[in-house]
């Protein structure tokens, strides 16, 4: 019987948290105190995450066709480009590149994006934390519960708002997210999460409303956001709960987070 990762690979797999939408550039071009952020966390293959759930299961594919199970021994930047360009070849509405980050960098890494670098594609700055005290505090405050699988027919960019304003609370949230686990603080990284909800529903309805989706996506982040720190979806449509709470939350599980070793070890 082979084992879970000669099943699923050893690829990473890569959570997007607060300020997610920021990466793509029809979303920065509009942001009026660039550079916005977003927050991206590798996390090692314990399981096989659900597809079409906003885990950049179709990004981590590709990255298993270009270089197998092992993650190469290079610069990350030139890896995350290499793959955008494999992940995005003729698509016209290519996945943002936070996709290839959160795969490619280990740890929980701040992705700072202005339209005037790289035309925004790519992330200007990125802040890195791999403390193994700060890694192991936000696995135990992150609760991971499924709730829905993008639908057939499902898109989420039908009606666009881009209203500045609300760009920019956008791109804050994620400066707002990284602070807040480098504090270890739950009760602001909760925040930070009902924040990024709120912006999105602002900015892109779609994701969270939409004709396909049957279920009540806005009630029940409405109930979880009351009784937890916070709670935001994992992407476009629902796919997965990401609950921020100093106690268990019933039906969830928890992540193990990829951090880069410790020189020496």
């Amino acid at each position: 019987m082979p084992g879970l990762n000669a099943i699923i690979s050893k690829m990473p797999y890569r959570l997007a948290l607060s300020g997610g939408w920021i990466d793509q550039p029809f979303v920065s071009r509009h942001n009026p105190e660039p550079p916005g952020s977003m927050v991206v966390v590798a996390v090692n293959p314990t399981f096989a995450w659900m597809p079409k759930c906003g885990l950049g299961t179709s990004t981590r594919q590709a990255a298993i066709r270009l270089w197998g199970d092992t993650l190469p021994d290079e610069d990350p930047q030139i890896l995350m480009r290499e793959l955008y360009r494999l992940e995005n070849a003729d698509k016209p509405d290519p996945s943002g590149s936070q996709d290839m980050a959160g795969i490619l960098f280990p740890g929980i890494n701040r992705l700072d994006y202005d339209v005037n670098f790289e035309d925004g594609y790519f992330p200007v700055h990125i802040e890195s934390n791999n403390d193994s005290q700060v890694a192991a505090w936000l696995e135990s405050v992150i609760h991971v519960l499924p709730v829905n699988q993008r639908p057939p027919g499902y898109f989420p960019l039908g009606i666009k708002n881009l209203d500045p304003e609300w760009i920019g609370r956008l791109g804050k949230t994620g400066k707002d997210c990284f602070d807040a686990i480098n504090e270890m603080d739950a009760q602001s990284l909760g925040e930070t999460m009902n924040e990024t909800m709120r912006c999105w529903e602002a900015i892109l309805p779609h994701v969270v409303r939409h004709p396909t989706i049957t279920m009540d996506l806005m009630a029940l982040l409405s109930y979880y956001q009351s009784r937890y720190h916070g709670a935001m979806y994992s992407g476009c449509g629902g796919g997965y709960f990401y609950i921020i709470s100093d106690e268990p939350v019933p039906g969830t599980f928890g992540v193990s987070i990829r951090i880069k070793p410790e020189e020496g070890n």
